[in-house]
């Protein structure tokens, strides 16, 4: 029997979402790690798969609401790691209920970190942030320089604009971090997550739209912002670098460091319809190109020579081999419309 003292206890919140629940996969290969899961359910849901994430004998399940001050004291103590995900995302809701993402997603920091200052100080935090919290650079400064080093201004265009809603909430966060580890002196963390895509990803996102028109057989083919840009980071490699980035020590400094995370193969939304349409052996005959919604980025591509340094870390998943696995999970579990 295993001495308590090999054991690493972690902390999930958002566990039931997206990357949530491919993080708590990873960790769980690792027979010493035990697991804490908090995660409020509004967003996600308990599916069979999360269910039987949960069932694990080194998972333990809170469902708590973060934005519930009351709740931390049943968080107890002791983590080696805590993973600081839970957040509202989702570009359709950040035009529906910006408010709401404004206020659960700072709220849910803010106590976070009072919590982890006063009672898991000696722990690792590491928080995702986004490059939503930088995309308004180029509008703003009439550049952006791509790929985009971590260095880059975080500027939010349009305070009217709901789309920004959720990169506000992000640049704030990052704000919140940065100052509460220097303050407190405790190890920290700020990931920048690049469109992360893979399976369970939810249903408002590029690549699952597209697989749900394919399989609807959908013609013409909507298309929004065809030749804008992006960079498809697939879920198995992001968790993975995480992992490292959090266990390496050259991440434990002051200033406490924020670290991109993204693939380096840039593609149109166009292109990215066409792989697509190659895996599912079927095209449409017309492709129904409309603009991109008000406030859309036209590029994104993250430099990754920070992570590649720190870690070591590269991608190694090729988009069409994630694009293959994600599709087929989405024929296999398709949105039900309501």
């Amino acid at each position: 029997m295993e001495s308590l003292a090999t054991k690493m206890k972690i902390l999930i919140t958002g566990a039931a979402g997206f990357i949530g629940y491919h993080l708590a996969r990873h960790l769980l290969h690792d027979p010493k790690v035990e697991l804490v899961f908090v995660d409020s359910l509004q967003r996600s849901r308990m599916d069979e798969e999360f269910s039987a994430l949960v069932k694990e004998p080194q998972v333990r399940f809170l469902n708590f609401d973060l934005t519930d001050p009351a709740v931390y004291s049943q968080l107890g103590r002791g983590y080696d790691h805590v993973y600081h995900l839970a957040a509202i995302n989702g570009t359709k809701l950040f035009y529906e209920m910006p408010q709401e993402v404004l206020r659960i997603n700072t709220l849910s920091l803010i106590y976070m970190l009072e919590w982890f200052k006063r009672e898991n100080r000696q722990g690792k935090f590491c928080f995702t942030s986004s490059n939503e919290a930088y995309a308004g650079a180029l509008a703003a400064f009439g550049k952006l320089p791509i790929p985009t080093p971590e260095n880059v201004p975080l500027v939010i265009e349009d305070p009217y604009n709901a789309r920004w809603s959720y990169a506000a909430s992000k640049l704030v966060g990052e704000l919140f971090v940065v100052h509460y580890a220097a303050k407190h002196n405790f190890r920290a963390l700020i990931v920048r997550p690049h469109n992360f895509y893979g399976p369970r990803a939810g249903y408002d996102h590029v690549i699952p739209e597209f697989s749900f028109r394919i399989s609807k057989r959908i013609d013409p083919f909507p298309i929004c912002g065809a030749d804008d840009t992006r960079t498809f980071c697939y879920i198995g490699d992001a968790v993975l670098a995480m992992q490292l980035l959090m266990d390496s020590s050259a991440t434990d400094g002051q200033p406490i460091e924020t670290v991109h995370i993204g693939d380096v193969e840039e593609i149109t939304m166009v292109d990215l319809a066409e792989k697509l349409f190659a895996i599912a052996v079927w095209r449409p005959q017309e492709l129904d190109i409309k603009n991109s919604p008000e406030g859309s980025v036209k590029r994104r591509k993250a430099d990754i020579t920070k992570i590649q340094t720190l870690v070591g870390w590269k991608p190694e998943v090729p988009l069409e081999g994630g694009l293959r696995q994600t599709y087929e999970w989405y024929l296999a579990h398709p949105r039900v419309e309501i």
